[in-house]
């Protein structure tokens, strides 16, 4: 295995998602994970496009460490609506319905906290769905993909068959833009260790 990072200090992933923990083995062979316990709710008022990485922020602060803490959140946005996770299935196809034969934003905010310094940024992809028909999104919500995902679809699994076209980075829509994390972590542990 290829180690792109040299590190010795505890890396924490503070999040309990599958796709980011098999993502960040690309950096980091060993790491702990530590979901973080906060309140996930945007306020009124908070650019959309904002939001994911205000959360992201909240994560790291709220996870133990001493060593590298790694955060994120990531967001649907169409029409300035945020998509979390759905609620149920009634909720998984309302944002199924919107995303039909649109294009949307993804935004994953990523938090990073090393040896007192912390530092955090937005990645934007924007991804253009085809048109689903009803059978399309019952099949899909059948699958129970849709549940535990932002904007009830995994673009890595059975919703990459509704996916048309993608302007950005693939790994972001997924949970991590891992080339834009690698660069910040060098980065981070450059200023740290200067």
């Amino acid at each position: 295995m290829p180690d792109f990072l040299q590190f010795e200090d505890e890396v924490v992933l503070a999040s309990q998602s599958p796709r980011r923990k098999e993502l960040l083995r690309f950096l980091f062979p060993d790491f702990s994970v530590r979901p973080a316990d906060i309140d996930e709710t945007i306020p009124l008022g908070v650019d959309p496009f904002s939001a994911a990485e205000m959360i992201a922020s909240k994560k790291a602060d709220a996870t133990p460490s001493s060593g590298l803490v790694i955060a994120c959140d990531t967001v649907v946005i169409i029409n300035g609506e945020i998509l979390g996770k759905p609620h149920d299935e009634a909720d998984a196809r309302r944002m199924l319905e919107k995303l039909s034969g649109a294009t949307h934003d993804v935004v994953s905010g990523v938090a990073l906290r090393y040896k007192g310094e912390k530092r955090s940024f937005s990645q934007r992809t924007s991804v253009t769905f085809c048109r689903m028909t009803d059978s399309d999104i019952s099949a899909y919500l059948a699958t129970g993909e849709p549940f535990d995902k932002a904007g009830a679809y995994g673009i890595q699994g059975y919703g990459s068959l509704f996916v048309e076209k993608i302007d950005g980075d693939f790994f972001n829509v997924v949970g991590l833009p891992i080339a834009r994390l690698r660069t910040e972590i060098i980065s981070l542990i450059k200023d740290v260790e200067v």
